[in-house]
């Protein structure tokens, strides 16, 4: 028996060959700069922060060159897969607007003519390619079982030698045919293993885009290419999609960058022209001084509900992972919005040449930061909308408020924004109720006392300059330069400087400054001592509520008196 027979044994209801899915799926009519790439997760669960950095990535890199982004799920290991696991994965994608060109769409349909793009669903395929290695005496059936591997293991450990299936441990690699075929009659399993034909004293010299040239030694252990319930492991799994898919691109963790030395010798193997290799550097975090990897058990901002829990917008963490993928993304981002007044993240041109080789530091109070720009140039109608939605989920009683009068919530929220300067006092959208509540009265009389005086604390102080103000100075049609002239003369009817630098020059000739002032005003409203523009919040407040959170604030003072 020859090896075509073996392949012909071992695989009977295969009866396709390489040229038939070749032709099948054809390479794409695609410009020879374009990308085509994927991302290939297991459908295990959500999607972590390393896996949308990698995914922003290859999608960005697809779109800017007019090539294509999908989406393949691997999916041969049951043991490993999780209810609803596929839909955790395209939800995730599409939050953080990675939308995919063709691939899996949701549990049950998909889009592109390159399919199936679901693992489990493509065995005849692998086994194909399997057959085509057998015939051509590249692969063999094994029947070591896990009991014999464990026990070579300890072995390969104990005297201290290189660990795998390769040389003297290969011991199912030079069975005769025959006494393979007889063994598969007896009924024993096997798996089909390649015949590596590596050398490990010879090197691999390969060129990564990212890394750039890199050196490692041939491979040579006979791992398993089919098992013995005739679904493929990953690495011919991978090998198969990624040349009948017509990838150009592969663009991983650098977790994989071992794996290349393999990944080539498989394509040569099959006689292919192998895609391009890009390892991405991992997300790593500073503590104690020192940096580690970013991890999905010990750090929340690893895990993608982090970012839906917190309201933190995708939009804003695509511009962080920008900055830490290209060292000039910051620079051109702040010269698109001087010259152009936007910056769309689809005009920026992602390099392989700019992205880090060694591990990236996940920063969250840059991101932070950059979010908090993101939301301050957004409109009140987005920001309105975007808490509102946040909240419908998260803060159903906040969402009643800011629903039930939409016209004054959009008022609350578009102070100061939209200016030179806008207000950035907004990090993330669970932080929206936090920032305005004193604006509403449900949430305003329903607080403690807790007025955050400053320089004027004195009860007949307050009520002078209050009363004075409400009764001389307020009127609702005045605009914010005449409001501040009067604010002015309120001080220096009261003893205060007209300016702060009056005040700096000859502090002992007034009681204080405009600001001190302008500070009673703010805490008698709102509480708070820091808040947005006060002339905007006033006059969004209007007289009335003036006054009756300055009667609300005697009488409060007037109870804990009591209570003492």
């Amino acid at each position: 028996m020859n090896n075509q027979e073996l392949a012909d044994f071992l695989l009977p209801k295969i009866d396709k060959d390489l040229t038939y899915y070749e032709t099948k799926y054809p390479k794409r009519p695609l410009p020879e700069t374009a990308i085509v790439t994927r991302y290939a997760p297991s459908p295990t669960g959500h999607l972590h922060m390393g896996a949308i950095f990698a995914c922003f990535i290859e999608q960005k890199m697809a779109h800017q060159t007019g090539g294509v982004f999908f989406l393949r799920i691997e999916d041969t290991d049951k043991k490993r897969e999780v209810e609803n696991g596929i839909t955790n994965i395209i939800q995730d994608l599409n939050e953080f607007n990675l939308v995919i060109d063709e691939g899996v769409e949701n549990e049950t349909t998909e889009k592109g003519v390159y399919g199936p793009y679901v693992q489990s669903q493509r065995q005849e395929i692998y086994q194909t390619f399997a057959k085509y290695l057998v015939a051509n005496d590249l692969a063999y059936p094994c029947f070591c079982s896990a009991e014999d591997l464990a026990r070579d293991h300890e072995i390969q450990i104990s005297s201290k030698e290189r660990q795998g299936y390769y040389g003297k441990w290969a011991r199912c690699r030079n069975i005769p045919i025959e006494t393979a075929v007889q063994r598969i009659k007896n009924g024993e399993k096997f798996v089909l293993r390649l015949k590596s034909p590596g050398k490990y004293e010879r090197k691999i010299r390969f060129k990564d885009l990212i890394k750039g040239e890199i050196e490692f030694p041939e491979n040579d252990i006979d791992i398993v290419l089919i098992k013995s319930d005739g679904l493929p492991l990953y690495h011919l799994a991978h090998l198969v999609d990624d040349y009948l898919m017509r990838t150009t691109h592969v663009i991983r963790g650098e977790e994989w960058l071992s794996s290349v030395p393999l990944h080539l010798q498989l394509f040569q193997v099959f006689g292919f022209k192998p895609p391009k290799y890009a390892h991405i550097p991992g997300l790593s975090k500073e503590e104690d001084g020192n940096k580690r990897k970013l991890s999905k058990r010990r750090d929340p901002e690893a895990a993608i509900s982090y970012y839906h829990q917190k309201g933190i917008p995708p939009e804003a963490v695509l511009l962080y992972l920008a900055t830490i993928a290209n060292s000039n993304f910051e620079d051109w981002y702040e010269k698109e919005l001087k010259e152009k007044g936007c910056a769309r993240l689809e005009n920026f041109q992602l390099d392989f040449k700019k992205i880090g080789v060694s591990a990236v530091l996940f920063d969250l109070a840059k991101l932070t930061n950059i979010v908090k720009n993101y939301i301050g140039r957004l409109s009140a109608e987005e920001v309105y909308q975007k808490a509102l939605t946040y909240a419908e989920k998260y803060n159903s009683a906040f969402a009643k408020l800011l629903s039930q009068d939409a016209d004054y919530s959009l008022k609350v929220l578009g102070i100061e924004r939209g200016g030179v300067k806008p207000r950035k006092d907004i990090s993330c959208f669970s932080e929206v109720q936090a920032s305005i509540w004193y604006m509403f009265d449900e949430l305003f009389y329903a607080q403690p006392l807790d007025y955050q005086f400053q320089t004027i604390k004195e009860q007949e102080e307050i009520n002078r300059l209050v009363n004075t103000y409400l009764e001389k100075y307020f009127n609702i049609d005045d605009d914010k330069n005449t409001w501040f002239e009067k604010i002015k003369q309120l001080a220096a009817e009261f003893g205060y400087a007209r300016e702060v630098k009056e005040y700096k020059a000859n502090p002992s000739n007034y009681k204080g400054h405009v600001g001190d002032v302008s500070m009673v005003l703010r805490v008698i409203t709102t509480t708070q001592s820091t808040t947005p523009d006060l002339f905007e919040l006033l006059k969004l407040l209007g007289k009335t509520k003036l006054q009756e959170r300055f009667a609300w604030w005697q009488k409060k003072l007037s109870q804990h008196r009591v209570s003492q």
